[in-house]
């Protein structure tokens, strides 16, 4: 499977990272510059398409509030409820894509992206081997090129797989 991307400014996105606001809260906020399609949302976590997808139907997935570090800014409790909320969008984008292999990770740092979140990226089949894991990840190879209906389209269809659950 070949997947059709268009290149990335890395430079201006990291600009944007590293001195814009915080993205999540910005989004949460409802800040118009931060605007992602909302997968799934309770009081405590919100799911949204990535905006910069390099696989299909990528969504991230965060609490709500500012925390930084998954393992000492969450309590066990917290913890639990924020993977329970990563596994439910999950199992929505194998529902609704049916990858080969659903990539599971949290990315950021201090220096950029600090909100704590995770991707969520389903694999699709017949992917080769050499353009999996990292690769599929990486926005030096470009990110996907999806039109506004079409990334309306498929939030709908994950909202809808989530609230199957």
């Amino acid at each position: 499977m070949v997947l059709d991307r268009r290149p990335t400014d890395l430079g201006a996105y990291e600009a944007r990272t590293r001195s814009g606001p915080c993205f999540v809260c910005a989004f949460v906020a409802g800040d118009p510059e931060y605007a992602h399609e909302t997968v799934y949302e309770d009081g405590e976590h919100v799911a949204f398409l990535d905006r910069y997808p390099t696989l299909p139907g990528k969504v991230l997935v965060a609490p709500k509030r500012h925390v930084e570090h998954a393992v000492r800014d969450l309590d066990e409790s917290r913890y639990l409820r924020l993977m329970a909320v990563v596994r439910r969008v999950a199992l929505a984008v194998e529902d609704v894509l049916a990858p080969e292999r659903t990539y599971l990770l949290s990315l950021g740092s201090q220096q950029g992206n600090a909100h704590l979140h995770w991707h969520v990226a389903g694999l699709p089949p017949g992917v080769p081997y050499e353009q999996q894991q990292y690769h599929a990840l990486m926005a030096e190879h470009g990110v996907l090129a999806a039109t506004p209906r079409e990334t309306e389209e498929l939030a709908a269809r994950l909202r809808e797989a989530v609230a199957a659950m």
